[in-house]
């Protein structure tokens, strides 16, 4: 991203850390680039990346639709002037009464993987159009979903009839190849099984999921080089014609839109033969870096103002007295050797899955704030 909006705000406003400063403008122009090259596909914002309103009113007038996972996310699109058709109720772990107020809102699209919540969509949504979700084997992505989500394909067949008998239009096959998906190719497998779903059974509709890597210390594949990947395998795999395409992406549009600034609470050594100092964040795992579990996302962090050219390793943690709360231990990081508590980093394409997880007030510190420049609806300086 071009943060220089962003580092002009924090110049002038200087804001407390630690804070998330998004630009709109960014957003727009991001789903702009995939529109583009994902031509065919229905885009469907994944609301839990970040659901600021701004965001969300921004990608509302740019013309996507929306992926949403609870009624609390239906209600924020339709309050910032998403219409109800064009929210996909995505999650396949919902309550019977979260059906219910989704439909009522006017939500007709879902996304099913279990025989029990097939039954309480056809009793609290009937007629509803519905996606089932399959289990893909592929590679890992860098924060994968398990099997927490899908069945497996012979099942998936099963609950398509199941549905069309129910009453419901059983309209297609999801999937989701994990989220931070570094390699493009892994959309083969869940695009082979769903052509072979659709040989046995009607399949108008095919859900790819998300998964559109971005680059944060790690170089991820160009947005060029995913379309061109899943394009080829959809020619492939559905040679007599591609289904309706819908993709959720959610990483992709908003985490190159965002920076955090974050304050260093202190700077410690644990031993006087060791090299490698503590460097403490006033932003940790629980207040806007939950993705840095398992060191799964690697972000960039960048010094604000004058340091010394000498740099040094160093395990960088969290302010909380949680002993989870370290953020890069095995990730080799060097930082300068004349930081201190009081100076400021910047970390970088942090616009997703930031202020969205954070926790509510552990050990008191609260949530991640959230500043937004532009308007993502027109060029405004």
């Amino acid at each position: 991203m071009s943060a220089d909006r962003i580092l002009d705000f924090l110049e002038r406003a200087d804001p407390p850390t630690p804070c998330l400063v998004l630009d709109v403008d960014v957003v727009r122009d991001r789903y702009r680039e995939l529109s583009a090259l994902f031509d065919k596909v229905s885009l469907y914002y994944a609301v839990k990346a970040n659901p600021e309103p701004a965001v969300v009113r921004a990608l509302v007038a740019a013309g996507s639709r929306f992926d949403v996972a609870s009624p609390a996310e239906i209600e924020l699109c339709l309050a910032c002037g998403a219409r109800p058709e064009s929210l996909s109720y995505g999650n396949t772990i919902k309550k019977p009464a979260d059906i219910a107020v989704a439909y009522a809102a006017g939500v007709r699209d879902f996304v099913f993987d279990a025989e029990e919540d097939l039954e309480n969509l056809a009793r609290h949504a009937p007629g509803s159009s519905v996606s089932v979700r399959i289990l893909v084997d592929g590679p890992d992505s860098v924060t994968p979903f398990g099997r927490k989500f899908g069945c497996e394909p012979e099942l998936a067949l099963i609950l398509l009839k199941r549905a069309a008998a129910l009453g419901l239009d059983a309209a297609g096959v999801a999937f989701h190849v994990g989220s931070q998906q570094l390699d493009p190719r892994a959309w083969d497998a869940g695009i082979a099984a769903a052509a072979k779903i659709a040989a046995e059974v009607p399949v108008r509709r095919l859900n790819l999921g998300g998964g559109l890597g971005i680059t944060y210390r790690e170089h991820a594949p160009a947005p060029a080089d995913y379309a061109d990947a899943i394009f080829g395998s959809l020619r492939r795999h559905f040679p007599d014609g591609v289904p309706e395409l819908l993709m959720e992406p959610g990483r992709a549009l908003v985490a190159p839109a965002g920076l955090i600034r974050t304050e260093v609470v202190l700077v410690a050594r644990k031993s006087t033969v060791d090299e490698t100092r503590w460097v403490y964040l006033d932003v940790g795992r629980y207040n806007g870096l939950a993705e840095t579990e398992n060191e799964a996302i690697a972000y960039r962090l960048v010094p604000v103002g004058e340091q010394s050219a000498g740099t040094g390793p160093v395990i960088v943690a969290g302010p909380t007295c949680d002993g989870d709360d370290v953020l890069y231990q095995r990730t080799p990081y060097r930082l300068p050797l004349s930081l201190r508590g009081g100076d400021r980093l910047d970390i970088l394409d942090a616009g997703a899955y930031t202020a969205s997880y954070s926790s509510v007030a552990f050990n008191g510190i609260p949530p991640l704030r959230t500043y937004c420049l532009g308007t993502g609806v027109e060029d405004d300086g």
